[in-house]
Parts: C-alpha cells; structure tokens; sequence
C-alpha cells in the first residue's frame, strides 16, 4: 500500500477524518505496518499497552477470559480502531485480539498516540466517542446477561 493510499484510509477513520493531511502523511509514514496470519494475536488480555492498531485490511475477534472460558465481545475490521483502552488508562490489555483472516494493520506507538493527541485535540472528542459506544454496547450486553440468569 501506498503512503498516499495510508493517507486516503485514515482520512475515512472518523477519529483522523479532521486531521490536515500533512500531518496525516506523518503518521502513515511514522506507524509501522504489521501483518498478522488467520489465529495470531495481535495482543492479549493483561499485556503491557504499548501501541494501538489501525485496521486495514481482514478481521480479528476481541475475546475476554471468563470464568467459563474465553469470550468473544466483538468482531473488528476495516478502518476499526483498537488496542487504545491500555495505552490511556496505562492499565493491562482488557481483552485479547485474535485474527480472523489474514490481517493487515497499522501499529501507532504509545508516544505517538500520545502526541497525536496533544497536537489535535479533536481526535481526544473522537476517543471519548468510540468508548462511550463500546460502554455502552458492553452495558447493554451485560444487561442482557443478567437478564438471562434472572430469567433461569
């Protein structure tokens, strides 16, 4: 892929799609692109957060451990941005990310995130969007669950 094809799909992340494209030429050229074969992970739950990953191309399921064995929360893909939750809470990997099909992202450092962040604080709103939603959806599914049990 091309640094200006790099450019072209982080302008259609929500969380670039503002960033002048000077700037988002920098990141395509500074992020390092790792492949990652069908059944590799791209992290696991309780790892260091130290980078966070641009999707561009294959899929990847995001998977908990449980006491009744892993489960699968999400599916992730194209243009899907993930491994952030670490790198700014500093806190462990919540989850594991596993491949799906051959995957092809971009890896963006914690210190490039970071200045990223600093230099563009629209991309903090566009963070505080993703996780509202996965809070959301992940309150609703717990709702579901309790349900279920309550239910019997």
């Amino acid at each position: 892929m091309s640094l200006q094809e790099d450019v072209e799909r982080l302008r259609s992340i929500p969380l670039f799609a503002k960033i002048e494209p000077s700037k988002l030429k920098l990141l395509a050229f500074t992020a390092q692109r790792v492949t990652f074969n069908s059944g590799e992970n791209l992290f696991r739950q309780g790892d260091v957060g130290d980078a966070a990953y641009i999707i561009t191309s294959g899929t990847a399921d995001v998977v908990v451990a449980t006491p009744n064995g892993p489960l699968t929360v999400a599916q992730v893909g194209t243009n899907d941005f993930v491994g952030e939750i670490a790198i700014l809470c500093d806190v462990p990997r919540t989850a594991t990310v596993t491949a799906t099909s051959t995957l092809m992202t971009m890896r963006i450092s914690k210190e490039l995130f970071f200045e990223l962040v600093s230099q563009f604080p629209e991309i903090s709103v566009e963070i505080m969007r993703v996780l509202a939603h996965r809070l959301d959806v992940t309150t609703r599914q717990l709702q579901d669950a309790l349900s279920k049990l309550k239910a019997g």
